[in-house]
């Protein structure tokens, strides 16, 4: 069974403050979109991978990627819109996807990962096991971890009551789908549709979402603080 990651890499990340795309940001001296995917690639358990990013910027992330199995396209406005571009191309017959710097398989995957870029720091291992979740027959997998703050359900300022954490996790990425669940999941949910996690998508469907338990490393690089966690991070390993 095949694997392809696809990598949504082309939000501003104004949040960060970086003046730059939050996945072109340096994180200890390598863009943070390279590390996303050279750890993906590290997993041993992924073919190729699909990397959307602005416009603008394609050219040079084919440069930052050379070398790697890793097709770069355009994304769209939203991040909903891009995965669903990623998986246009991977449907695309082999000799026209290739012509258009897509996967070099001989046909789609029968497995697909969607990662955030603002992940760079994701254990291999934990991509790994994503991936071993949806071979043992799970078509939709999701990385979670319990929550340790206690939660509030607020209105304005005023706390309207306290939220039972015992049942929440908090969700992370790679998740992995059998790749015809996730298409049917974006044909169903409409071109405009907008959801923070493709997993998200599958639910809207009535289909079930196994978790596997997340590490703390797969943290999602936001703000200026995520970016100086990650950097201290890198110096003491």
């Amino acid at each position: 069974m095949s694997v392809a990651a696809v990598v949504p890499a082309a939000g501003s990340g104004t949040r960060l403050g970086a003046g730059a795309p939050k996945a072109f940001v340096p994180l200890a001296g390598v863009p943070i979109v390279v590390r996303a995917v050279d750890g993906l690639l590290r997993s041993g358990a992924v073919d190729e991978v699909v990397v959307a990013v602005p416009e603008a910027l394609l050219e040079h992330a084919r440069e930052l990627l050379g070398g790697r199995p890793v097709a770069v396209l355009a994304g769209g406005a939203e991040r909903t819109a891009t995965v669903r571009r990623a998986l246009d191309l991977l449907r695309r017959p082999h000799d026209v996807a290739q012509r258009q710097g897509g996967p070099s398989g001989d046909g789609p995957p029968d497995i697909v990962l969607v990662h955030d870029a603002a992940r760079p720091l994701t254990p291999p291992a934990l991509i790994a096991a994503v991936v071993a979740a949806v071979r043992a027959g799970n078509p939709a997998v999701v990385p979670a971890l319990p929550l340790a703050d206690t939660v509030k359900r607020v209105a304005g300022s005023t706390v309207e009551s306290t939220v039972d954490r015992s049942a929440l996790r908090a969700v992370q990425t790679p998740q992995g789908f059998a790749l015809d669940l996730l298409r049917a999941a974006y044909a169903a949910s409409g071109v405009d549709a907008i959801a923070t996690d493709d997993a998200g998508l599958v639910e809207r469907m009535g289909e079930k979402v196994v978790t596997i338990p997340g590490d703390p490393l797969a943290f999602k690089v936001t703000t200026p603080w995520d970016l100086r966690i990650a950097e201290l991070l890198l110096e003491g390993s």
